[in-house]
């Protein structure tokens, strides 16, 4: 079998603790928080007041402008506060819906539609209707991405799940190979699109064995290198393809739309079921919890919840706990459990918080060597730190991707990442928030 590739890239420990972990479905939470801001663009607005009564699927935050999302209750419950309360992946306070649980699931379902008669128009709202984005983790709205503004001839299925740990796209791909199918079916018919691939890494051999001998050739199976950051957007096309996607550019560039499994999933849902998106799978791992799995879990759900609830708790004995939102690559650091899970939130990781100390760059280009898009990132962080932001730019700022690829490879323990994350910021704002 040969295996498809990009240049650059790392290989950690895999540790997929969780790979054999069927998916369970996680009981009503007590309480949810409902950010507002869980999508790329601009936040929605919230059309709930204090006391209100709300449906599971009602609708709870409206969209504003042309990149934003509907936002739906997750549960049956009354309204006890809309605020705004700090967001760990926007770095500010953004405004949220708090629902107290009052019972089991009345829902506010979409209307059922003939999918395969409708046109892409009526697709692309019901999708839009449902509060769909990635669901792979950036959270940019899937109707936006499923009208590019080039015409596109291939779509490709993102389940590479590159992140160590990480095992939920793996377990939708073993246990919903229907389900995802449908989806893109749906997809297909919006984009037009003849040719359809779904990218797998060659450590889930029993998924590409499966969806090979189940989807009969409807939809081409590429056997992907076992390498971070093989999931990436870019290199996924890369790889699968032999496209680049030019600088500055996006997929529709080169004619080509990638969705994740999941969101293949919330789209059949939507449209066949009526369902909007108010639960997503995720996987609860790592050796700093209890008990590991595969869930199905309300959006909105603390994590304190369900670390408590569906993990039984941290493992005691370490002097140290890092909670991350994702993976330990490109994960976010949760120091408020509280903190609500996100639509685009494919896991909960758990582990040892260890120390790195960072100690001067001796230019030994491991950094550039692993960088999946041949950037130098070892200059990027010193200009990014001398605050030349200008010249960081020239050289690339704008196409590094934060997989986190260089800051995992320096023996020097330079986080690199840390800095270009702010420095991309910095010149955004700068520039009035072109990119």
């Amino acid at each position: 079998m040969k295996l498809l590739t990009f240049k650059g890239g790392v290989h950690p420990p895999e540790k997929k603790l969780t790979e054999h972990e069927k998916i369970q479905r996680a009981p009503l939470p007590e309480k949810v928080v409902v950010m507002m801001a869980q999508h790329a663009g601009a936040p929605a607005k919230p059309v709930v007041q204090v006391g209100q009564q709300v449906k599971t699927g009602q609708v709870i935050g409206e969209p504003q402008g042309p990149i934003s999302a509907y936002v739906h209750s997750p549960v049956t419950g009354t309204v006890v506060n809309v605020a705004k309360v700090n967001s760990v992946v926007h770095g500010m306070a953004v405004e949220a819906v708090t629902i107290e649980v009052t019972g089991e699931d009345e829902w506010e379902l979409l209307p059922k539609m003939d999918w395969d008669k409708a046109s892409k128009e009526e697709l692309v709202e019901r999708i839009k209707q449902a509060g769909i984005v990635g669901l792979g983790g950036a959270m940019f709205p899937t109707h936006v991405k499923l009208s590019p503004p080039k015409p596109v001839d291939t779509l490709i299925i993102n389940g590479a799940e590159c992140e160590p740990y990480l095992t939920i796209d793996h377990r939708v791909m073993l246990e919903m190979s229907e389900d995802i199918l449908l989806g893109i079916e749906i997809t297909k018919r919006i984009l037009g699109v003849k040719d359809v691939y779904i990218g797998i890494e060659s450590n889930k051999k029993d998924a590409i064995e499966k969806l090979e001998r189940e989807w009969n050739g409807k939809v081409k199976v590429a056997a992907l290198k076992t390498k971070y950051p093989q999931g990436a957007e870019k290199q996924l096309i890369k790889a699968i393809t032999g496209k680049e996607v030019p600088s500055g550019g996006l997929p529709s560039d080169v004619g080509v739309v990638v969705q994740n499994v999941s969101t293949m999933i919330a789209i059949k849902e939507a449209v066949i079921d009526g369902k909007p998106l108010i639960e997503r799978g995720l996987t609860l791992t790592g050796e700093g919890v209890r008990q590991r799995g595969n869930w199905w879990v309300r959006i909105g759900a603390p994590i304190s919840w369900v670390i408590e609830k569906l993990g039984n708790g941290l493992v005691e004995g370490y002097e140290q706990i890092k909670v991350l939102m994702g993976g330990p690559m490109m994960g976010i650091p949760v120091p408020n459990l509280d903190t609500p899970i996100l639509k685009g939130n494919n896991g909960i990781t758990v582990v040892p918080d260890q120390v790195r100390k960072s100690t001067n760059c001796i230019r030994c280009s491991y950094c550039v060597h692993v960088c999946p898009m041949n950037l130098q990132p070892y200059l990027l962080d010193l200009l990014s730190r001398k605050k030349k932001y200008d010249e960081a730019a020239a050289i690339g700022l704008l196409d590094c991707i934060e997989c986190g690829s260089c800051t995992y490879i320096c023996p020097a323990n330079v986080e690199h990442v840390k800095s270009i994350k702010l420095a991309k910021k910095v010149y955004r704002t700068l520039r009035g928030g072109k990119k």
